[in-house]
């Protein structure tokens, strides 16, 4: 297929199910750029994302109505986003749908990954030709599903010097990229998902996250709960390896905590914000054997002052950025990702960071609708 247009879209929901993220970006094919060339998040109300939240529970006939819900209002936001963006249909050449996980289970005895969201109402809104459901592919392969950002890492930046990419948002995962390195990544436990459950457990839904980790900044550390909590199986197996919300989800905050109120909640958000630094500092110095100089972050953990202090404290004296110093807001990253595995698969490239998934050899990620 030959490569008419470079302008691609991408589209996120992810495992925080707090709204559609949408990227436009342009796909620079000889120096192997991506610009973000408009961003923008559209918020799911309060029912929808307590419906996207439940999703695992529901039966097939509620979980098949959730699935055209989404694709349905993913349409509708592909098409405010253009207009907004002043971009025209015809000009788009490829648009990436992640879709909404409900389930992503790698170590089950038949593993499987499900994701939701009919991308088919993309592709009958604007024309255009849709990628979607890239992990089952992967699967069938041999990998985990996940993680897939590292393909953008590795298209951006894996002919620079040796660095990591920590992408933070409901599960935290990071990927090691550069010239020399073979690309190396894995989902490292909870990015946001526990503290988020936290807070909306502790105030009945009326906040969902730690605004700036200032409830964490308030709070004392439980060192020794954390390092408890630290012992669980997913954080002691070897990578490949890859995690789902439902594995760190508020069942495994009760699991440690037994006295949940207003006045224990600052030290319980304090411990959790440093258990998701800490997985991520004993993820490195257990696996990665070329520790980089800097490590780049996005995702919304970006945002969180007291997890990046964190962050930066557990693994001095290494440079802690944010992808925002590099011209790319921090939540466009994922949706920018999958503008350019469609692009890429529509292209009849591989797409494919298999080093990352465990996966057994290279494969097109992606179902197409034209």
């Amino acid at each position: 297929m030959k490569e008419k247009k470079t302008i691609a879209l991408g589209l996120m929901s992810g495992t925080s199910a707090d709204g559609i993220s949408i990227s436009a970006v342009h796909i620079g094919k000889k120096n192997k750029a991506i610009e973000v060339l408009k961003y923008k998040t559209y918020s799911y109300a309060a029912k929808l994302r307590k419906k996207i939240l439940s999703a695992s529970k529901m039966n097939a006939f509620a979980l098949s109505e959730l699935n055209f819900e989404l694709g349905y209002l993913w349409a509708k936001r592909v098409s405010q986003f253009c207009k907004s963006a002043d971009l025209k249909y015809k000009d788009i050449a490829a648009i990436g749908s992640h879709g909404q996980t409900v389930c992503h289970s790698p170590f089950a005895d038949i593993p499987h990954t499900l994701q939701i969201g009919e991308a088919s109402f993309i592709a009958k809104e604007t024309g255009r030709p849709v990628v979607c459901d890239f992990r089952p592919m992967d699967m069938a392969s041999g990998g985990q599903g996940a993680p897939l950002i590292p393909f953008l890492d590795e298209f951006m930046f894996g002919g620079g010097k040796p660095r990591l990419f920590l992408n933070i948002g409901g599960i935290a995962n990071f990927s090691l990229v550069g010239k020399g390195v073979k690309t190396f990544a894995f989902d490292t436990g909870p990015g946001n998902c526990l503290m988020d459950s936290l807070i909306q457990n502790a105030t009945k839904g009326k906040i969902q996250f730690d605004k700036n980790g200032v409830l964490a900044q308030k709070g004392i550390i439980d060192y020794k709960k954390a390092e408890k909590m630290l012992k669980e199986s997913f954080f002691m197996r070897k990578p490949p390896k890859s995690a789902d919300r439902n594995d760190f989800s508020f069942q495994f905050v009760k699991k440690y905590f037994k006295n949940i109120n207003g006045k224990s909640t600052p030290d319980i958000m304090a411990t959790l914000n440093y258990l998701t630094a800490k997985s991520v500092e004993i993820s490195i110095k257990r696996h990665v054997r070329l520790i980089p100089c800097e490590m780049i972050v996005s995702g919304g953990g970006v945002f969180n002052r007291e997890l990046m202090k964190n962050l930066r404290d557990l693994l001095k004296p290494m440079k802690i950025s944010s992808i925002a110093e590099y011209s790319m807001h921090p939540l466009s990253k994922e949706p920018a990702c999958f503008a350019l595995l469609a692009w890429s698969a529509l292209n009849g490239r591989t797409n494919h960071p298999y080093l990352a998934t465990g996966a057994k050899n290279k494969k097109i990620l992606g179902k197409i609708i034209l």
